[in-house]
């Protein structure tokens, strides 16, 4: 046994399923019941492997009590305290608890979104519950559940293989060993050597075939659980943006730090007095440090996947929200993207005759019969892709009494499709002694060669299916052998096939598609369409959606071209036809290396490398494999291309709202920079203490956070180009013009605190005035940030932002309570202007 392969663990299947067998008492055809689902769960707890700690309360209130500006109010309460003003204090630490409040609820609520977000994105099983077949988490598996597993999906719990069909299984997540397994169904007969090869392995990954097996062990019973690892303890890397925003505080932060030392000291050389100085630098400090940027990014972030999941997109990566609004081509399979993968049977070629099939057919003519029977034969017996379903419906009308039909027969070896050779057999033990039939079923170009067929007739077979794919039909070729040799070949070509005929399959294409396509092309998205079908259909399906399909390319072509070739074609053509996996990846990797921003959508095995080298990997949530979901950054919930273009507007939304809020921090710091340093250098009172910047703080958090997260979409937002690659969150333009309507508003309020004190007007009285000028500042800056030219224009009149007008409520009830309630005026230095 090689020196990586999994030892069985004994007894595993007699712990959990009774009585000692893998079988033990659960019903294969019907699986276990819900009831004694929920007593099993109740016993077993549920089928999660995870290392990491779960955010709490506690968790969040520490991470927020270690924030620098928590820190700041600390110290100056203290400096109050030392220096005997207690009201001051008390009313600072009470000003701190609930800026702590808010900030836990706030963090809180976002790390509870991420964690529901989780929960939609954790793996999925198929399953036999109350004699039904059902997609469930696979959270939710409990010992004797009755599973299947087929390519492209992670095995969701250790079990015991009760079928196999070419099955193959990736273990190097338990051995290290990148060589995939064979798997084999264990026989109530197999000696104890042969477990190990009838066992599966909660994490492994289905690389080829489909099986059918009973847990045996879930959560941390299971082989990856006993050894302690976590499928979700590698760490996302920081996204550009994430980068970007912690250069931009850091550097914020070493100004503040230099500026601070300059007002001490400064404070220091004009009243001769250490303690007030540092409270003046405190304050500053709050002033500038823009802490609210991290949690801005991070609300924005959560909230924003929240609302594309509502559009029906799961985002796994939250850096595809960021890099949605540079996307500037987009490569879509047909098959179920741009169609309704809802396949029918349109039409049948065989014997140099051609039906059509249609509501109003009431009967297929004898000499399509064989061919339908090889369909149905070359299909899995209980199918669950929309073609193979369509043959099996086919065959149930058209073959109906002709025994045709052979449920008698059993299935004993399978040929699966590979991408050197798109075509696949199944062979079958007929009613004969020694006597196999053998059906194949795949592109007509290898079926033919499978045949054997002459050039003159291969080109015939090939117009055929050409003319039939010029409407809009998706073509397969058929095929028959005989077998009656004791052992199989090891390959398809090794049979002797004859060609029986062509089927024409038709997919409509989706209602919404054309429209939807117009948008991106509209917002500067090239759509690309990257097909293995016939160039004829790709074409025919191409015009009818809006995609350019003047100049088809295939995948042959593509692999005869030079990088220098491709670079050119990739240019021109937006439809791609006959394209195989390995060919896909290449096209990808060329629109990169362009400078194009890709985003790209894929459900197979096959596609997951060409998923994981686009900017932003789209898998398809109901059909595709567990791996494309896997490396993709969005998964579709509903496989349609519609919400494609609905997240893409969000994330243009998303990113542009958050540049207004990022613009508003910048802008909204300066007149608080202002009014807590100039009046110190110049050597007037101070205007502005701790207390004066927390009240800020409870207006500039909700505004940036809840207000700007909100802004309703520009109504040019899809007629703007897709942003550069590479582009920074602020421009200098940006950050210019948010600099600018801060120091306007910084000078208003100074050049106010500056007059009234010049005029004799008492220090409260002034004090009073000017902060009163600077909260009404802040909220102008709200305004003045939504009117800047590179937010785009105005949102329509009926899509009004109502968290807006609660946050300027609430400001200004505040406001006038401060203003006309003297003792509340008193705790902040001030005096009621109104009021008794």
């Amino acid at each position: 046994m090689p020196a990586n392969r999994i030892e069985p663990v004994p007894d595993v299947v007699s712990d959990y399923v009774e009585p000692a067998s893998p079988a033990g008492d659960v019903d294969k055809t019907c699986g276990l019941t819900s009831a004694r689902v929920e007593q099993l769960r109740a016993r077993f707890g549920r089928n999660v492997v995870d290392s990491a700690v779960r955010r709490t309360w506690w968790r969040t209130l520490e991470e927020v009590l270690r924030e620098p500006m928590f820190l700041l109010l600390l110290a100056a309460s203290a400096i109050y305290f030392v220096l005997g003003d207690v009201s001051e204090a008390l009313t600072l630490l009470a000003f701190v608890a609930g800026i702590v409040f808010l900030t836990v609820f706030q963090s809180h609520r976002t790390a509870q979104v991420l964690d529901s977000l989780r929960e939609l994105s954790a793996p999925r099983a198929q399953v036999l519950r109350d004699g039904q077949r059902q997609l469930v988490s696979a959270a939710e598996l409990v010992p004797g559940d009755v599973v299947f597993v087929d390519e492209g999906a992670r095995v969701p719990a250790d079990g015991a293989l009760t079928e196999a069909h070419e099955l193959s299984v990736d273990e190097s997540l338990l051995t290290g060993e990148s060589v995939s397994v064979s798997k084999s169904a264990l026989r109530a007969d197999a000696p104890p050597e042969q477990a190990p090869d009838s066992q599966l392995f909660f994490g492994s990954m289905v690389v080829q075939g489909q099986g059918q097996m009973i847990v045996t062990a879930t959560g941390p019973n299971t082989m990856l659980g006993r050894i302690g690892k976590s499928l979700t303890g590698i760490t996302e890397a920081r996204s550009p943006l994430q980068l970007e925003t912690r250069t931009f505080v850091n550097r914020f932060a070493l100004t503040a730090i230099a500026l601070c030392l300059v007002l001490v000291v400064a404070y220091r050389w004009r009243s001769g007095e250490w303690l007030p100085g540092v409270l003046a630098g405190i304050t500053l400090a709050m002033g500038i440090l823009p802490e609210e940027i991290p949690v801005i990014l991070t609300v924005f972030m959560a909230l924003g996947a929240r609302r594309i999941a509502n559009e029906g997109v799961l985002t796994r990566r939250m850096s595809a929200i960021e890099t949605l609004g540079q996307t500037s081509v987009l490569c879509v399979d047909k098959t179920g993207t741009l169609t309704q993968n809802r396949m029918s049977v349109r039409v049948l070629f065989a014997q140099g005759k051609r039906q059509i099939i249609d509501q109003n057919t009431q009967r297929i003519d004898e000499a399509y019969h064989e061919l339908i029977e090889y369909l149905v034969l070359a299909s899995e017996i209980e199918p669950v892709d929309p073609m193979e379903r369509a043959f099996h419906e086919t065959g149930r009308v058209g073959l109906a009494g002709t025994g045709r039909l052979h449920k008698d027969w059993s299935l004993v070896h399978e040929y699966a499709l590979t991408p050197e050779l798109p075509a696949m057999s199944h062979a079958w033990h007929t009613l004969e002694p020694g006597h196999h039939a053998v059906a194949c079923k795949g592109a007509p170009e290898a079926v033919c060669a499978l045949c054997h067929l002459g050039e003159r007739e291969t080109q015939t077979v090939l117009d055929h299916a050409a003319q039939m794919a010029s409407g809009g039909l998706r073509v397969l070729g058929v095929a028959k052998a005989q077998h009656s040799h004791a052992a199989w070949p090891e390959k398809q070509h090794d049979f002797e096939f004859s060609f029986v005929g062509l089927v024409g399959l038709l997919d409509p294409v989706r209602p919404e598609v054309a429209d939807a396509i117009a948008q991106c092309q509209a917002a500067g998205i090239r759509v690309v369409m990257i097909t293995g079908d016939y160039p004829s259909t790709a074409r025919a399906i191409a015009t009818e959606v809006g995609i350019d399909g003047a100049r088809i390319v295939t995948g042959g072509e593509v692999a005869a071209m030079d990088d220098v070739q491709l670079r050119d074609a990739i240019e021109n053509v937006d439809t791609f036809a006959r394209v195989k996996p390995e060919q896909k990846l290449r096209l990808v990797n060329a629109f990169r290396e362009s400078g194009q921003v890709v985003a790209m959508t894929g459900d197979g095995v096959n596609d997951a490398p060409a998923l994981k080298a686009a900017h932003i990997g789209i898998a398809m949530g109901l059909r595709g494999a567990e791996v494309a979901r896997e490396v993709a950054s969005l998964v579709l919930l509903r496989d349609d291309f519609a919400p494609i273009v609905s997240t893409i507007r969000l994330g243009r939304r998303i990113y542009a709202n958050l540049v207004q809020a990022i613009s508003y921090t910048v802008a909204v710091h300066i007149p608080m920079i202002a009014a807590t340093m100039i009046p110190v250098l110049v050597g007037w009172p101070p205007m502005l203490a701790p207390v004066h910047i927390v009240f800020l703080q409870l207006v500039i958090d909700p505004v940036c956070s809840v207000v700007f997260e909100n802004e309703p979409e520009r109504a040019n937002l899809m007629r703007l180009p897709p942003r550069r690659a590479g582009e920074r969150l602020l421009s200098n333009r940006a950050l210019a013009q948010g600099a600018t309507a801060g120091a306007v508003a910084a000078t208003l309020v100074v050049g106010l605190y500056a007059g009234l004190l010049t005029h004799g007007y008492p220090l409260p009285f002034a004090r009073t005035l000017a902060f009163a000028s600077l909260v009404v500042g802040n909220v102008a800056l709200i305004f003045a940030i939504r009117a800047l030219p590179q937010s785009g224009s105005r949102a329509h009149a009926s899509e009004r932002n109502r968290y807006l007008w609660i946050v300027l409520s609430i400001t200004g009830v505040a406001l006038v309570l401060l203003m006309t309630v003297p003792a509340l005026a008193r705790l902040f230095g001030l005096v009621a202007l109104f009021g008794p």
